[in-house]
C-alpha cells in the first residue's frame, strides 16, 4: 500500500498594506514624543558613530519626534525629517523650532521613499524603521536611497533585550498579525548582515544599552499605558478584563530587569548600533 503524501499548508501572506494601516493608527496613538524625548541620547550617539558632518544631505528615516533629526542638525547637516504619522513629525518640528535648526519635514513611508537614488550622504533611523511591517523592503529603500559610499546608521532594539521581551510579553496577549516578521529582528546581527552586506564595504554592529529611568515600575507602566502606541493599543484592546494580566506581566519584567533596587526604577534595554558604509561601486 502506497504512503500518499500531504503537502503541508502554507501561510498566507502577510497583508502589508492593512497591518500598515493599523500601524499607523498605533503610533498616532498616545503621544509618543513623552516617551521618545528620553530616548535623545540614542540619537546623539548615532550620529557620532555614523560620523555625521557639516554640509552632508541627511535623510531621518521613520524619525518620530526626532531624535536622530535633531543630532544630526546640531552637527549642521542638511536634514530631511520623515515619518507616516504626520503628527509626530509636528512634535519635531517643535523641537527644531526651538532650537533654530533648518529641518525640512516630510511625511514619507519608509518602504517607498519618495526620492531619487543616492540623494544623501547619510541615512539614519532610530527605533523607527524596524517596525516597518515589510521589513527586507525597508532595508533596500534605505540602500537605495544613500550615495554609493555613503552610511546608513540604525539604533534598533535586541531579541534578547528588555524591549525584545516586552514584544514578546504583549505578544501572548496581543498576537501579532499572522506570518509579521518581529521587529527585533532588526536587532540581530544576522539578519542586518543577510540584508547589507551584499552592498556594503563595511557593516559595524556594536551592542549598546540605554537605560530607563523612572521612578518607580509603576510610573514606567503608567507612561507607556497611556503615551507609547504598541502598549497604549494593547491595553484598549485587551479591555478591563485583559488588562490585569498582562499589567502582572509587564511588572514582573519590569522588576526582573530593575537595577536600581526599591528606591527608584532604572532598566537597561539593549540595543544594536549599526553603521553600514556602501560601496564605492
Amino acid at each position: 500500500m502506497n504512503a500518499v503524501l500531504e503537502t503541508p499548508p502554507t501561510s498566507p501572506a502577510p497583508d502589508f498594506a492593512a497591518i500598515k494601516i493599523r500601524q499607523q493608527a498605533t503610533w498616532a496613538s498616545g503621544d509618543f514624543a513623552v516617551v521618545g524625548t528620553t530616548l535623545q541620547i540614542v540619537g546623539e550617539m548615532l550620529a557620532e558613530a555614523t560620523d555625521i558632518r557639516a554640509g552632508e544631505r541627511v535623510l531621518d528615516v521613520a524619525a518620530g519626534n526626532g531624535n536622530a533629526t535633531l543630532a544630526a542638525a546640531r552637527r549642521f547637516a542638511k536634514v530631511v525629517s520623515t515619518d507616516y504619522v504626520p503628527a509626530l513629525l509636528e512634535k519635531g518640528r517643535a523641537r527644531a523650532d526651538a532650537e533654530n535648526l533648518p529641518v525640512r519635514f516630510e511625511v514619507a513611508d519608509a518602504e517607498n521613499l519618495p526620492y531619487l537614488g543616492g540623494s544623501y550622504d547619510a541615512v539614519l533611523s532610530t527605533f523607527g524603521v524596524m517596525f516597518a511591517p515589510d521589513q527586507e523592503r525597508a532595508a533596500q529603500e534605505l540602500v537605495r536611497v544613500v550615495r554609493a559610499g555613503g552610511r546608513i546608521g540604525l539604533a534598533n532594539w535586541t531579541p534578547s533585550g528588555f524591549i525584545g521581551q516586552l514584544f514578546k510579553v504583549i505578544g501572548r496577549h496581543v498576537p501579532p498579525p499572522a506570518g509579521l516578521a518581529s521587529p527585533a529582528q532588526w536587532g540581530s546581527e544576522a539578519h542586518i548582515g543577510q540584508w547589507f552586506s551584499p552592498y556594503a564595504e563595511r557593516v559595524v554592529c556594536e551592542r549598546r544599552v540605554f537605560n530607563f529611568r523612572y521612578r518607580s515600575a509603576a510610573h514606567w507602566l503608567q507612561v507607556f499605558r497611556d503615551f507609547y502606541g504598541p502598549t497604549h493599543k494593547a491595553f484598549a484592546a485587551l479591555g478591563a478584563e485583559g488588562s490585569p494580566a498582562l499589567e502582572r506581566d509587564i511588572l514582573a519584567l519590569l522588576a526582573e530587569h530593575n537595577t536600581a533596587g526599591a528606591s527608584s526604577l532604572v532598566v537597561p534595554a539593549e540595543y544594536l548600533e549599526v553603521v553600514i558604509t556602501k560601496r564605492s561601486a
